[in-house]
């Protein structure tokens, strides 16, 4: 949880951390991209130097270029996906960035629409999850911050994020849901 948030001034920056099984699931994907680029790379080499014709290897270039970049981008992307959420109490705005490599992709909220920080968890039975999140009024979509699987690090994160953006943080953790 150390990692998880970070406090400048009236910014609270909540990373939330890509699972592991996702970044082990990008290790196959990129090795089979680098096993298929590196073989175009050697057969470019081989044509380059004078043992082979460019225009004879051209479609098994293009078809083992094409699934190599195919394969490793999804790669890519699993390998390097973050999610950060920004909340800005002076321009009262949240920001929820979503990045892979170099790409970033921004959703812009405003704070005055939230209310309140609520804890609630899933009732999965094989493994209980509480969630920190952002909540408005009916109609409001509510952010979900991060997911603890204890409950006294949900509480203690609510309750930091709630002091410095001045927000209560409820329980909903054990209630049912109101019927809507």
């Amino acid at each position: 949880m150390a990692g998880a948030m970070t406090v400048d001034g009236s910014m609270v920056r909540i990373d939330r951390p890509m699972p592991w099984v996702g970044r082990l699931l990008s290790l196959p994907l990129l090795g089979a991209s680098g096993y298929l680029l590196w073989n175009v790379a050697l057969g470019l080499r081989q044509d380059f130097s004078g043992f082979g014709r460019l225009a004879d290897d051209l479609v098994p270039v293009l078809v083992f270029t094409g699934h190599g970049l195919l394969v490793g981008i999804p790669g890519l992307i699993l390998l390097t996906f973050r999610t950060f959420v920004v909340l800005n109490e002076a321009l009262r705005q949240i920001v929820i960035t979503r990045q892979f490599g170099p790409l970033n992709f921004r959703m812009h909220r405003n704070l005055g629409d939230y209310h309140f920080i609520s804890i609630t968890e899933d009732y999965d039975p094989e493994l209980t999850a509480y969630d920190v999140n952002l909540c408005g009024n009916k109609g409001t979509e509510p952010i979900t911050l991060v997911s603890f699987t204890r409950r006294e690090e949900a509480d203690r994160l609510a309750g930091e994020i709630g002091r410095v953006l001045k927000l209560p943080a409820r329980d909903y953790v054990g209630t049912e849901p109101d019927a809507s």
